[in-house]
């Protein structure tokens, strides 16, 4: 009986999507071969995946980061969701936390707010005090995981239509790449070992705040957190420079320095994920999509920047394989570094400048199609999966930085973060991270 129902809620869930997504599929597969007008049926995409709860929205996030694999029409409007969606009501949310905490969960509260505080792709959040302390509850939405199965089934199948129209980008480890993150976010119990290795790596920070979490009364679907005092970040557009500035630079400190320190990443940077506190300290929200790599990963990120600074070609090979691309030759490396180039270019000189100088989204755009043109004369590319989420932070986390519009001397702040960097020091930073917080073996 429960997978009779499990399937009825995948049916009902792909019907609502019936004339919309799946004729817009249609249409994008017509627009791929056809090259039809795309901009009508990239805003209908965006205003359905809008108004879904789930990881479709999350999954499509995903794919408008990737070198021109959408058309520029869709990238476009997949790049202004933010995650959000219509919330549970009360009923829904009672029967929910039931679920998690027993009947008597209310109990544990002083005063849990019915409306709720945020709503995101997965599940939505609450204010609520407990044992005086304000918290925040992230409760995750019904048969998540049953959707979660249902919308990768859908993400293989548009990636095996792709496949047989345009094979100029292989897919296939964005695909295991994409799923194995959706799926991690789903288990809130590794959420919050997530939030034990950030604690302790910005233990001593004066520029990032990372919450605590209650595992009293949190479960693998609810997370009870700290409740953080800040505003979000598009609140500060209008600032002075120098607000904006030390923002910026605090942004940088919280997605780079647990890279080039330990090897790990915040692997979804929108603005939803942050917030700033009057010190304007950055608050991190969400610890869902963490993604860990191996020290050589990292020393390759560093080869390739240093390879670009000084035209190396013999080291620009070795990063791209250190990296997982294969059958590296000149005219592939060529072909890479226009991307490389675009994604480091603030960081390439020594000056003050504003990040939209270089890395706007017009020239992503002109550089993610002369990337796919290319690549298509020379019959396409394998992306390693580690390369998915890589790109899908640097745009974020750009995206971010164009919003503050905080001219800074980006060359300078990465250069002095990366000084004492060796690929020794991360992976013995990354075990005894693990070793300190009992982690060892988990991921």
């Amino acid at each position: 009986m429960d997978e009779l129902n499990k399937f009825s809620k995948r049916v009902k869930r792909y019907a609502s999507l019936g004339t919309s997504a799946g004729s817009l599929a249609f249409n994008f597969i017509g627009t791929k071969l056809f090259n039809k007008e795309n901009q009508e049926n990239a805003e209908e995409l965006t205003r359905v995946l809008g108004n879904l709860k789930g990881p479709i929205m999350k999954i499509a996030q995903l794919l408008s980061t990737v070198p021109d694999l959408l058309p520029r029409e869709y990238s476009i409007e997949l790049t202004k969701l933010q995650s959000s969606a219509p919330p549970m009501g009360w009923n829904f949310v009672k029967r929910r936390m039931t679920k998690e905490l027993g009947s008597n969960w209310i109990d544990n509260f002083e005063d849990f707010q019915k409306e709720p505080y945020a709503a995101a792709s997965l599940g939505q959040v609450h204010r609520a005090k407990y044992k005086t302390k304000e918290i925040v509850c992230k409760l995750q939405y019904p048969d998540m995981l049953s959707i979660v199965e249902a919308d990768i089934g859908q993400l293989k199948l548009l990636f095996s239509i792709y496949k047989r129209i345009d094979k100029t980008i292989d897919t296939s480890e964005i695909q295991k790449e994409i799923s194995s993150r959706v799926r991690e976010e789903l288990d809130y119990i590794r959420e919050q070992k997530h939030i034990m290795l950030f604690k302790q790596i910005f233990l001593k920070s004066k520029n990032v705040i990372v919450p605590n979490f209650f595992s009293e009364i949190s479960t693998e679907r609810l997370l009870c957190m700290n409740y953080l005092k800040g505003k979000k970040l598009l609140e500060f557009k209008s600032k002075s420079h120098e607000v904006r500035k030390t923002l910026a630079k605090n942004m940088f400190i919280a997605w780079y320095y647990p890279f080039y320190k330990y090897g790990i990443i915040h692997g979804d940077p929108h603005l939803g994920n942050y917030s700033a506190n009057n010190e304007l300290m950055i608050n991190l929200l969400d610890f869902g999509c963490i993604r860990f790599f191996k020290s050589t990963f990292v020393k390759g990120v560093i080869d390739l920047y240093y390879s670009i600074m000084t035209k190396n070609e013999d080291l620009a090979v070795h990063a791209y394989e250190s990296w997982g691309f294969e059958n590296i030759n000149r005219d592939l490396i060529n072909i890479l570094n226009i991307w490389a180039k675009f994604l480091f270019s603030p960081l390439l000189e020594d000056k003050v400048m504003k990040m939209q100088e270089t890395n706007s989204t017009a020239y992503g755009a002109e550089a993610a199609s002369k990337v796919h043109k290319e690549l298509k004369k020379i019959g396409g590319v394998k992306p390693p999966r580690e390369f998915v989420f890589m790109d899908r932070a640097a745009i974020g986390l750009g995206s971010v930085f164009l919003h503050l519009g905080a001219e800074l001397n980006w060359y300078k702040i990465f250069n002095e973060l990366i000084s004492e960097f060796s690929a020794e020091k991360v992976e013995t930073n990354q075990k005894k991270l693990l070793r300190k917080t009992k982690l060892e073996g988990s991921f």
